[in-house]
């Protein structure tokens, strides 16, 4: 399988077909749907001879919709699939080989999901607004959906209702998405918005989100722009229990989509990281802090850097909310010159990262690597964890003690791992 979970054949020549919907050890036919210089794609029509790992997909709308393509695929042979991936990246990329495997990382299958985005599409043709997730096979078109089994009962709930609103609404073909986020006690909808919503449209959201006990933003440019609509404030926030730690969150900001798993996620973080009294300890790409406010509790200071100056806010904002005095936020561009941050001249003894897809290489470069003791590094692209890996064990003789994968979205092809670098 490929990374995304698309199966791999080849043509007598050698060239490699990469087809959706098919699985390793198949027989199947199936229809091209595009030519590249080096690979084609394809999609399955037929299944002749059928993987022992195959299952009926659970949701009706699977083959149309993009929001995830490995349904057919056991759950328990999805996430070794993901396993082959991350180790398979760290061989051939990375050139690394780990000491150990951690077993991974499993929580809810179905109905985990509580932050995403509905894209809109008023079909004339049809008729009829579609809210959904994009088509699989061409991301152009909206896939007509009615439920979805990936988010929440209360989001899946809204598909059909948002629908029937937009549909009716005078700026209808003016909205091109709606993001959904859910914290512990609220649920809130972004609605972007090309043009200035009348008083009417503007009306009927407020009456939307009474009806269905929402809060709803409205976004009418980029991310500075969301402001709320109804009701004035939002209790979006999710807690922590095990570290008796609560994080407040906006609409935009950037969270975990899998509240279990993220729990989970930390406590195994915290584990290889082995957090001490007296540890000083360094938190790059923090977010909203988290990983920041768990480990402020257990260690004598904790500093969090973040590019995103609303998440610094919020994770200072929550710093002080939790009264933890020991954990500091700054603001700084990891993929740039960090030398000048006062922050860099500080002594850290552990290091914890959590970078975008794009991975943490340059910053590592800039950092003076012989003051810790412990590298936990959070990733959720295989290539990039594999690439810095690579640079960590090859270039600065660093050893990699274990890793292993942890299913934040079960169903895609998404690979989120953690790995654990030990000076040598």
């Amino acid at each position: 399988m490929t990374h995304d979970g698309k199966g791999v054949a080849r043509r007598p020549e050698g060239k490699a077909v990469f087809v959706t919907g098919a699985l390793p050890g198949e027989r199947i036919m199936a229809q091209q749907t595009n030519r590249n210089r080096n690979f084609d794609e394809a999609k399955c029509v037929e299944v002749l001879q059928a993987s022992p790992d195959r299952v009926e997909p659970r949701c009706p709308h699977f083959g149309l919709c993009s929001g995830c393509t490995l349904q057919h695929l056991r759950p328990d042979a999805q996430i070794l699939a993901k396993q082959e991936v991350l180790f398979d990246n760290l061989r051939r990329i990375g050139h690394v080989q780990e000491q150990t495997r951690l077993p991974p990382l499993i929580a809810d299958l179905w109905n985990y999901r509580r932050k995403g985005r509905f894209s809109v599409r008023r079909v004339e043709k049809k008729d009829k607004t579609l809210v959904g997730f994009r088509e699989l096979q061409d991301s152009r078109f909206v896939a007509e959906i009615h439920t979805c089994d990936t988010v929440l009962p209360s989001i899946s709930a809204l598909i059909a209702p948002l629908q029937q609103l937009i549909d009716g609404l005078q700026g209808r073909r003016d909205i091109p998405q709606v993001e959904f986020c859910a914290g512990d006690r609220a649920l809130a909808l972004t609605v972007r918005h090309l043009q200035p919503l009348s008083s009417d449209d503007r009306q009927a959201w407020i009456d939307f989100a009474k009806t269905h006990s929402v809060s709803v933003f409205l976004q009418a440019a980029g991310p500075t722009s969301v402001t709320a609509l109804y009701p004035d404030e939002s209790d979006l926030s999710f807690d922590l229990p095990a570290y008796n730690v609560s994080l407040k969150f906006k609409p935009l900001d950037f969270i975990q989509v899998n509240a279990r798993l993220n729990e989970k996620m930390i406590e195994r973080a915290l584990e290889l990281l082995d957090p001490q009294p007296d540890d000083r300890v360094l938190d790059l790409f923090c977010g909203l802090g988290n990983f920041t406010l768990p480990l402020a509790t257990k260690v004598s200071e904790v500093v969090g850097v973040e590019g995103d100056a609303i998440l610094v806010e919020g994770g200072r904002a929550n710093a002080a909310h939790n009264g933890l005095e020991n954990a500091h936020f700054h603001v700084a561009n990891l993929a740039e010159d960090m030398r000048h941050h006062p922050w860099m001249k500080q002594r850290f003894n552990k290091l914890l990262l959590d970078p975008p897809r794009s991975g943490a290489d340059f910053c590592l470069t800039q950092l003076d690597l012989s003051s810790f003791d412990r590298i936990v590094y959070v990733s959720c692209h295989p290539a990039s964890l594999a690439r810095d890996a690579g640079y960590l064990v090859n270039e600065k003789g660093w050893k990699l003690k274990t890793a292993g994968v942890m299913d934040m979205f079960p169903h895609t092809g998404h690979v989120e791992s953690i790995a654990l670098f030990e000076r040598k």
